[in-house]
């Protein structure tokens, strides 16, 4: 079979497995609030952010490769590349470096962000790239999208991906913990990486009335910016685990001894949201305490506030009783 037959197999493999992954997140609900993203995702080639990635094997990790002499090899790698999964991109030392994060989970969180036609959208953390494409085609403006990631490598390969889908957003190298001040105001900040708090900076960058959606502990919270010193908002109901943010500005608190805690809490994972979202601040055994006299609260009843230089997470009320500082 000729190259170009080949070429023409994998594409219309590609156009098969893309209306299925788009077809498997409609059925989730994802998007319904916002159906427009569903055009988005059924546009954008995510096969052209993953030219590689990673899957796990039995002793570590098996490379999938688009350029691969085996036809059989580029099938089961642009199957991978649309499948509602996370696809590690970048290791160092068996270390996650970088990650695609599951495509269902992104279009959630795209539609919690309430992009809106002519909003400036800062994105913390690259990636692939792929995330800044879906955005850029929602917009239908390259300009009013900016990403920014520490790694020049990722950055660099982002923005190749990028150019090769035909899409131009505004690609950073630098601390995505200080934002992007020579790009700002901005009307919506979202970041695909963990963080123990939310940066002032981002805040002070932004619009009034922006929106900002961050990984915090093992969940989302959205927060609306008041002004350049106050915002506040509830975490959203699902998990959401990511690679942590590099540089910033200081490392996270060392998890303390579980000791008292019983194993039934221990492995439950609204107490193990709970321990990461106050880690440093609460003793474990006063978690425990609140997490049960409280019935094992779901996600939507904890919140953060930034107001000046204070910075607290919240059950129910920010007023309390139960709040706590975060690291600053």
């Amino acid at each position: 079979m000729s190259s170009h037959a080949l070429d023409k197999d994998l594409d219309d493999l590609a156009a098969t497995v893309r209306a299925a992954l788009v077809r498997e997140i409609d059925a989730s609900g994802a998007w319904a609030a916002d159906p427009v993203w569903r055009e988005v995702f059924a546009a954008v080639p995510r096969h052209l952010f993953v030219p590689y990635y990673y899957v796990g094997v039995v002793g570590g990790y098996e490379r999938r490769w688009g350029e691969s002499p085996d036809p059989r090899a580029r099938e089961r790698w642009m199957a991978g590349a649309y499948a509602d999964m996370p696809l590690a991109t970048r290791l160092r030392d068996g270390e996650l470096l970088s990650s695609s994060s599951q495509p269902s989970l992104m279009a959630m969180m795209l539609v919690a962000l309430g992009v809106e036609d002519g909003n400036r959208v800062l994105e913390i953390g690259a990636g692939t790239g792929y995330n800044a494409a879906l955005l850029a085609h929602r917009l239908g403006d390259d300009d009013l999208v900016t990403t920014v990631d520490l790694e020049p490598e990722i950055t660099e390969a982002a923005r190749q991906h990028l150019a090769a889908a035909g899409y131009h957003p505004v690609v950073v190298t630098g601390d995505g913990a200080r934002g992007v001040p020579e790009r700002a105001p901005f009307d919506r900040i979202i970041a695909t990486c963990a963080l123990p708090s939310v940066p002032h900076a981002w805040l002070a960058q932004c619009r009034p009335g922006a929106r900002i959606l961050t990984p915090l502990g093992t969940g989302l919270v959205a927060l609306t910016v008041r002004n350049a010193g106050q915002a506040e908002g509830r975490f959203l109901h699902t998990p959401a685990y990511f690679v942590p943010l590099r540089g910033g500005t200081g490392l996270e608190p060392e998890p303390a001894p579980l000791g008292g805690v019983p194993r039934r809490a221990r492995e439950h994972e609204l107490f193990r949201f709970l321990l990461a979202l106050s880690l440093g601040s609460l003793d474990p055994q006063e978690v425990y305490g609140m997490w049960e006299r409280e019935g094992h609260p779901e996600r939507e009843r904890y919140g953060v506030t930034v107001s000046g230089e204070r910075e607290w997470a919240w059950l129910d009320d920010p007023e309390g009783p139960y709040v706590w500082a975060l690291p600053g």
